[in-house]
């Protein structure tokens, strides 16, 4: 994706109202999800304060390394479209197989009704299509990328 001026706009909005980030500081571009619907749900869910983690599969990661997560790394989250919608800073990343998620990460999504069960049916799909769509191989033992962050753009009610 590139970095449309919308995007650097935001960013530069985001440095001058938190001077310890200095406007060159890089940062990523990225959208949750793969559908329009998707990235606008799990934005709002960012935006809400309730979605403080996300998953994606390390070997993706790899293919894709302008999105792949980085510790303690600043990212500009949008729409589908490219519009930003807030900033994100990683807190941690943990690499674990499909399998070895945990309930509490599971809730940490926060998507659907927040259970393990729920979080291994939407993304044992999600995962299968994306891992065809670029021909690398998705099982059960497959590393996922558990990436936890703190929203700190634009600040929520506390």
């Amino acid at each position: 994706m590139n970095k449309s001026d919308s995007v650097h706009k935001f960013w530069r909005k985001f440095s001058q109202e938190n001077p310890d980030v200095n406007a060159d500081e890089p940062y990523q571009i990225w959208y949750f999800g793969n559908t329009p619907e998707m990235a606008h749900e799990l934005a709002e869910l960012v935006l809400q304060g309730r979605k403080t983690a996300t998953g994606s599969l390390a070997e993706v990661n790899k293919l894709k390394p302008e999105t792949a997560p980085i510790d303690d790394g600043y990212s500009v989250f949008t729409d589908y479209e490219g519009n930003p919608q807030g900033v994100v800073q990683t807190t941690e990343i943990r690499h674990i197989s499909f399998m070895e998620v945990d309930a509490q990460f599971a809730f940490d999504e926060s998507e659907g009704d927040q259970t393990l069960e729920y979080w291994r049916k939407v993304h044992w799909l999600y995962f299968t299509k994306e891992a065809a769509e670029l021909n690398v191989e998705f099982n059960e033992k497959s590393l996922v990328a558990c990436e936890r962050f703190k929203l700190i753009y634009p600040k929520t009610e506390e």
